[in-house]
């Protein structure tokens, strides 16, 4: 009898985690239980970090790099749950290879970076996602920082996947975060989130001499647009 009972409550359990995760799926990432895993992150940051519907509205038409500061281990969710198609990040190797995390990266289609020197696989993972008519994700910034010390100046590579597939950049700032700079904390601290979204910078832009500087201060609120020097009033 008591075998049974506990049978029934995994089972009834196993039910409620599926209704749940697809009852709150916001976007086909081609597998069920990736599906059901969006659902499940997109409750978590709409309710524990308070994203609510906060949502980037993307362009109708052309590909695109959406490119955004990285403060947390919550940021790629809090971007996931913003948008209605799926993202594919592009990730350190390192963070790629951690045998608990990798079953989800490869799942989620992420796209491993080499940082020791060999990226061009990744380059050319990226190009084969944009044209199949993915949306790329990328944090230019280069790793976590907080607002405190934050990465000065985005690496060049977001301009280089610009001028290869055509794409327009698609600048995201995270607003919000409760513990910046961190793993572990960001995911316990509730935060309270929302986004600015700069209009899209075309491939043609991206090759200004401004660019890096103007998208470098925009990522940490120095500045209301990416090609304006204005302080932020932020």
């Amino acid at each position: 009898m008591n075998l049974l009972i506990t049978l029934f409550i995994l089972l009834l359990l196993v039910a409620v985690i599926i209704l749940v995760g697809k009852r709150h799926n916001g976007a086909d990432w081609g597998h069920s239980a990736t599906n059901i895993l969006d659902g499940w992150l997109r409750l978590y940051c709409r309710k524990f970090h308070r994203q609510g519907q906060a949502l980037i509205a993307l362009p109708t038409e052309g590909k695109l790099i959406l490119a955004a500061n990285h403060l947390s281990a919550i940021d790629p969710f809090l971007l996931i749950t913003a948008i209605d198609r799926p993202l594919r990040f592009m990730i350190a190797k390192e963070e790629y290879d951690k045998p608990i995390l990798n079953w989800m990266f490869k799942a989620a289609g992420c796209i491993p970076v080499d940082r020791g020197g060999r990226v061009e696989k990744a380059f050319r993972s990226a190009l084969r996602e944009i044209e199949k008519g993915e949306i790329v994700a990328i944090f230019p910034q280069g790793g976590i920082h907080s607002m405190d010390t934050p990465r000065e100046m985005i690496k060049p590579g977001i301009i280089k996947l610009s001028q290869l597939s055509g794409c327009a950049i698609l600048p995201v700032r995270i607003n919000g975060i409760a513990a910046p700079g961190t793993m572990f904390k960001s995911i316990i601290l509730r935060s309270n989130i929302s986004f600015d979204v700069n209009s899209p910078i075309s491939s043609e832009q991206a090759l200004s001499e401004d660019f890096r500087i103007g998208m470098s201060d925009w990522l940490i609120g120095k500045t209301n647009s990416v090609f304006l020097k204005e302080p932020s009033t932020e």
